[in-house]
């Protein structure tokens, strides 16, 4: 095969406020020379990270480097809202319940599989325990149109034998300090994350473990070649036998399901540290997390301490991008719609402002699978989350590593099992036809 080129990096706009809230990092080592190992893995996010932690497991003795276009925890790791969720969270669902009972079953079993395996990597790795939080989710309504999706959840939840509380606008007020909600949903099995601190923390005992993590190493160019592949950066290159492709929709920069996958940029706010007293005067409990109960309203979270601070983050304002970026015109704009809908529910705290503002990537499928297999000899993917990097990054993750190292497990076979990404409508029309939906979509879903 010639060499082919990467023909995107990844553009961020706005810092992510999970990763500027903590203490900062240190830099790591970026690609120099020539080097060389077993397996080499693009992308150090949840996927990527998870796929060296895997292959540590499996393969103790390989030598495996992880190289990032930015820095750790800054990229798209660090710029979702941290709900690791456990049950089915369909996306383009009125109500997030998925294709069927069945297969729902099967995605609740492997989604808690890997909250049970971010929750043993918190212990072996000593993550601080206020990055990762078995604290259940709520499905928050503001309308009749969510009190209405929220009960046909209900009844999907309950068809699973999941467990399940409704909760009314009283209850809701007393966790969220806001009467702005009619009422929610609550499970329990979602875990909350500080996702920048959940992943450093994950980088960070991946270090000690052995693993060589390179930051602002870009892969340029690859090729196979005689010994595996050859991974170009800009001052250096990696010859690896075996590849893992974990870099979701940037997949489709190196060249592979192209016109298949969907691209959406959703945006987030992080308020400032809230004063004592406008905290006192707001009330409610210190930590909770609310997705909408339309997927296109707004998931709100407020976070104390343990997490970088006593802060309330909201995140909402999608649209259709294929070349993967938000404008800076973008980002004020959506910024503006965050704060009328920040101060409707909080209107106490209309003096506290946002301190960051960012935007982060969405890979999504048109029939909602992943790409999780290998894409030719000895180079694997670990890519296309559809909207739930967290869990679904994790898993596609352990899979990757799995089948670099000759394995199966129930995990492959569900990845395996899936069908190709869906081919989308040509350009332009299909960011015209998916521009028009999103924001028909999210004018029904303006109360929420």
């Amino acid at each position: 095969m010639s060499a082919r080129t990467v023909h995107r990096l990844p553009v961020h706009t706005g810092h992510a406020g999970w990763d500027a809230i903590l203490p900062p990092a240190p830099p790591r080592a970026v690609l120099r020379g020539d080097q060389s190992c077993d397996v080499a893995i693009i992308g150090a996010g949840f996927a990527g990270l998870s796929a060296a932690r895997k292959l540590r497991q499996i393969a103790p003795d390989a030598k495996v480097i992880v190289l990032d276009a930015g820095r750790v925890a800054e990229g798209g790791a660090g710029r979702n809202s941290g709900f690791m969720i456990d049950l089915p969270h369909e996306l383009t669902s009125s109500d997030y319940a998925g294709a069927g009972e069945a297969r729902d079953k099967v995605l609740t079993r492997l989604n808690r599989f890997a909250i049970d395996w971010a929750a043993a990597a918190v212990q072996d790795y000593a993550i601080p325990k206020g990055y990762f939080q078995r604290a259940g989710k709520i499905n928050a309504a503001a309308s009749d149109v969510g009190m209405r999706a929220n009960s046909s959840y209900a009844a999907h939840l309950a068809a699973l034998g999941e467990p399940h509380e409704m909760l009314d606008a009283k209850a809701m007020r007393e966790i969220t300090g806001s009467a702005y909600y009619k009422g929610g949903l609550f499970t329990p099995g979602t875990a909350m994350l500080q996702p920048a601190g959940y992943i450093r923390g994950l980088a960070d005992g991946l270090d000690r473990d052995g693993v060589t993590i390179l930051e602002r190493s870009p892969v340029l160019r690859f090729e196979a070649v005689a010994a595996g592949w050859r991974l170009q950066g800009q001052d250096g290159s990696v010859t690896a036998a075996k590849v893992i492709l974990a870099n979701n929709g940037h997949l489709e920069s190196f060249g592979f399901k192209q016109g298949r996958l969907m691209h959406i940029m959703l945006n987030a706010c992080m308020t400032e540290e809230i004063p004592a007293d406008a905290l006192r005067a707001l009330g409610g409990h210190d930590t909770w997390g609310a997705t909408p109960a339309d997927p296109m309203g707004a998931t709100v979270r407020r976070i104390s301490t343990a997490q970088g601070g006593n802060r309330i983050v909201i995140r909402q304002g999608g649209y259709y991008r294929p070349d993967m970026q938000t404008s800076a015109a973008d980002l004020a704009r959506v910024t503006r719609k965050m704060r009328e809908k920040f101060e409707a529910r909080f209107p106490a705290l209309t003096g506290v402002r946002f301190e960051y503002a960012w935007s982060g990537h969405l890979c999504l499928s048109k029939n909602a699978v992943s790409v999780m297999r290998a894409l030719e000899p000895g180079l694997f993917s670990a890519c296309v989350q559809n909207g739930l990097g967290t869990a679904r990054g994790t898993l596609t993750g352990i899979a990757a590593a799995e089948l670099a190292c000759g394995q199966t497990s129930q995990i492959t076979d569900f990845f395996l099992a899936e069908a190709e990404p869906a081919r989308l409508p040509p350009h332009p029309f299909d960011s015209v036809g998916a521009n028009l939906y999103l924001r028909w979509k999210e004018w029904q879903a303006r109360q929420e």
